[in-house]
């Protein structure tokens, strides 16, 4: 017997403009988090834990944007700013039919709170829908990903202040009406259940005095959650046919059996993990430790 996928299923790859796109200071965009993030050295780099538990602050801030000598790979990536048509061309040799994608609010409001639209941003968006469209490729694309206007965050203070939201949405409200015949699924943010191990990237939070501020996180979480159901709203009604959702971070983990007991277990803990515990564990900067000898969890 011979299965396959059904013909609407969509099967692809994904991307996201703070990692590929490049062109950092090119048509009017304006800096974001992910301009500051600096490669690091083999030989200096830490646990995955300890890099996202440094807390970003305005000095820290101020020299990554004022260095010019520095490597930040987020600023050029691979350049698809200037070679999608080539990169979406070899994308469809694959026989992909949706393309995982972000728009850069930096690239549409340069400052995230301008009272017009940067139109180059927006048309370099209008050619890259129309040529996935070429190929019959179906964008999937986020709203937020890891790149945040730099001026929300100085003017601001970042996704804690709750006038960001008004922010978003108006964001959220121009991409939608402008890409409205082209795009059909959204996604208003990226691993929105982790900003407690990304408070600057995703979050736009500065922590002055060195530590990670619980209080801080929770209301910038609050703050998102609100943002993406305004988003949400104002996209269905623009487009009723919109698919609206929010991408949520996991690592896949499995039951010890597949008796319906141990299935749930799983999916308690994984959610414990993820909406709670990886909070905690970031903001006291606790480190998770396998005795193998013992098989138990130490912090």
């Amino acid at each position: 017997m011979t299965k396959q996928f059904p013909k609407d299923f969509l099967w692809g790859g994904a991307t996201a403009a703070n990692q590929f796109e490049g062109a950092w200071n090119v048509d009017g965009r304006g800096p974001a988090t992910s301009d500051t993030s600096r490669a690091v050295a083999p030989e200096e780099r830490k646990s995955m834990g300890s890099e996202f538990n440094t807390p970003m602050n305005r000095a820290k801030l101020d020299a990554a944007l004022n260095d010019k000598e520095g490597l930040y790979p987020k600023r050029w990536g691979s350049d698809f700013y200037h070679r999608y048509k080539e990169d979406i061309a070899l994308y469809a040799e694959m026989g992909f039919k949706t393309f995982r994608m972000s728009i850069a609010w930096s690239r549409i409001f340069p400052n995230g709170d301008d009272a017009t639209p940067n139109e180059a941003g927006l048309a370099f968006y209008d050619k890259v829908f129309d040529e996935l469209n070429k190929y019959g490729i179906e964008p999937l694309v986020t709203l937020s990903h890891y790149e945040f206007p730099i001026h929300l965050i100085t003017e601001y203070g970042g996704w804690k202040n709750r006038k960001v939201i008004d922010f978003f949405v108006r964001y959220a409200e121009t991409v939608f009406n402008r890409y409205k015949d082209k795009v059909k699924y959204w996604l208003t943010f990226n691993e929105i259940n982790i900003i407690g191990m990304t408070g600057y990237l995703s979050g736009g939070l500065l922590f002055e005095d060195g530590k990670l501020n619980l209080q801080e996180m929770y209301q910038a979480a609050h703050h998102q959650f609100v943002a993406s159901s305004l988003a949400t709203k104002v996209g269905h009604e623009i487009n009723p046919d919109f698919k609206i959702g929010c991408m949520l971070a996991r690592m896949q983990a499995y039951p010890a059996t597949c008796n319906p007991d141990d299935v749930m277990e799983e999916i308690k803990k994984t959610m414990k993990i993820y909406s709670s515990l990886m909070f905690k564990f970031v903001v006291n900067t606790l480190h998770m430790q396998n005795v193998s000898s013992k098989k138990t969890i130490l912090s």
